[in-house]
This record gives C-alpha cells, structure tokens and sequence, in this order.
C-alpha cells in the first residue's frame, strides 16, 4: 500500500508567529475544524516535540476520540502531528510572503493506518479509508478559511 496525501494553502494577512501562535494552541481547534469538535492537551502538554493531546471529531454517522503525539514544533514555520500511533499525519508549514503568511495544512494517511484500515475493516477498508479522504479533501480548505478569518480578525 502507499500513503495518500493531500494539502491546501492560504494567505492570511497576519505575521507568521501570529498564525502559528493559533495553529497550535490545539484547544481551539474546535473554532475552524468541521470535524474535529475539541481538542485538550494531556498531562500538561503546551505544544512541544513529544507531547500529547486528545480530540473528539463529530461526524453524521460517529463520534469518536484521537490521541495524537506533536512531532514537529518550530515556531514560527511548522507545527505537525501524527495520530493514532502514526496511522496519519497532520501539519502546517507557515511561510512569509508579502501581506502575511502563507499557511499550508497537509494531511497523510500512512501505510501504517491503510493496513490498520484494512485489518479492521476488511471488505469496507476501501470504502472507509475513502470517506476519510473525502473528509481531508473537503476539510483542509474549509479549515484553513476559517482560521484565515480568525487570524484576521473577521
């Protein structure tokens, strides 16, 4: 199997350290996710490589929780997480450009999480790892609109 891959980019016209600042205060993920419904940071996490932080993500058809491992935290350029024992990765890389920052979110589902899939799901593996592309392809850039709008103070 191979990891899928998707990811979508912004300009928002606010200052790097600004975005990433909110990008990665993971306890307002709620304010621009349309899945991910809140996030918490556990044993007193604040954002740095190895710690940890848990979600609940809300769709029609489930409810269900995350545990995810911060992997990257480079203030002000990336910020990235692997979820689920690294099944699937997210991440946002912040360049400077001129009237702001160009914000880029990037989502993997890894080979780790296709096998995962297909373990668990066995014939339906191909119909929930799709559902969950659909999520990404739809969801990165209706997240990034609104953590635009949020930076920009709209």
């Amino acid at each position: 199997m191979t990891s899928l891959r998707l990811s979508d980019s912004i300009v928002v016209a606010a200052a790097p350290e600004v975005v990433y600042d909110l990008v990665t205060d993971v306890t307002r993920t709620g304010e621009w996710s349309p899945q991910c419904r809140e996030c918490w940071w556990v044993d007193g996490g604040s954002g740095a490589v190895g710690d940890v932080f848990g979600g609940r993500q809300e769709t029609p058809e489930r409810t269900w929780e995350t545990r995810s491992t911060v992997e990257q935290a480079d203030r002000p350029r990336a910020f990235a997480w692997s979820v689920n024992d690294r099944k699937v990765f997210w991440r946002y890389d912040l360049e400077p450009v001129e009237g702001g920052t160009r914000l880029t979110e990037s989502w993997e589902f890894a080979d780790a999480g296709l096998q995962f899939m297909a373990q668990k799901h066995g014939e339906r593996a191909a119909h929930e790892i799709a559902t969950r592309q659909e999520a990404a392809r739809s969801g990165i850039p209706a997240t990034l609109a609104a953590i635009k709008q949020i930076a920009e103070g709209r």
